[in-house]
């Protein structure tokens, strides 16, 4: 179960669509722009185990760099936008990374890292770019859209939120090199949680958390529909739910209570 898969049997389904923008991304979309990443990963000289970390928002182009990476054999560790640059320099250079996605919408996080990173060989940034940053969309334009020829499976390093002390990376190896292995998390999903195709999954929270980012993902190695907030609003999140027929999502306490806060009728 994997996206690549569902990019044959159903291209034209989307795969996740941005609730702000309305921006939608098939699953043909999805398979491509991570093959062209996954293939500037090995022009790059990423080979299986190599790191590369990303700090973003809950940008249209998150899920394409973590499927290139997941099918590159690559541990990709996705941080806060919140963090300092600081705070988020002491994690690029923990998790080991080579690679650093960001945006320009972090332009001045980004700027500050530059002289805390000396490790990083590459520096990419979406919509634009800084001194000492190249273009994401330039880089991945002259790359293939095929699969590299060793895919291989790779997974996330989520870091801990550091409460007693410095943020620690939790790495579980996948339990397959096979990019398409159901693993325990997909049985789960299946399982009790009853989710497959027909899955249309609202994810409210920043997708630099793990639940969000592995449960979307989740969605679609299934063949399923993901609905991203880019930025959790209660009264839209209801909104959204009703206009696409929302099968599944994820949310914690606070945003319940803020749900119960709005006016009954509103509810």
């Amino acid at each position: 179960m994997h996206p690549s898969i569902h990019a044959r049997q159903t291209p034209d389904k989307c795969a996740y669509r941005m609730a702000g923008s309305g921006l939608a991304v098939s699953y043909r979309q999805l398979d491509e722009s991570s093959n062209r990443l996954a293939q500037l990963f090995r022009r790059l000289g990423l080979g299986v185990g190599d790191r590369i970390a990303l700090m973003l928002e809950n940008h249209p182009r998150y899920f394409e760099i973590c499927w290139a990476a997941q099918r590159a054999g690559i541990v990709y560790t996705a941080i806060s936008s919140r963090l300092t640059a600081g705070e988020a320099a002491y994690i690029v250079g923990d998790c080991g990374a080579k690679v650093f996605i960001t945006s320009k919408a972090l332009a001045g996080q980004a700027a500050e890292l530059l002289g805390q990173t000396p490790k990083l060989r590459t520096r990419l940034m979406l919509d634009g770019v800084i001194d000492g940053y190249q273009a994401y969309e330039t880089a991945v334009a002259d790359c293939p859209a095929e699969p590299i020829a060793d895919q291989s499976a790779g997974g996330d390093m989520l870091y801990s939120s550091g409460t007693t002390g410095r943020p620690k990376g939790v790495f579980v190896p996948p339990e397959s090199t096979d990019i398409a292995y159901v693993n325990s998390l997909l049985k789960v999903c299946m399982g009790p949680f009853a989710m497959g195709p027909d899955t249309v999954y609202l994810s409210p929270g920043p997708l630099y958390h793990a639940a969000p980012l592995r449960f979307a993902m989740a969605v679609m190695r299934l063949g399923g529909t993901v609905v991203v907030m880019e930025h959790f609003d209660a009264a839209e999140f209801l909104r959204l739910v009703a206009q696409h027929r929302i099968t599944h999502t994820q949310v914690v306490p606070t945003m319940f209570v803020r749900m119960l806060k709005l006016p009954e009728a509103q509810r």
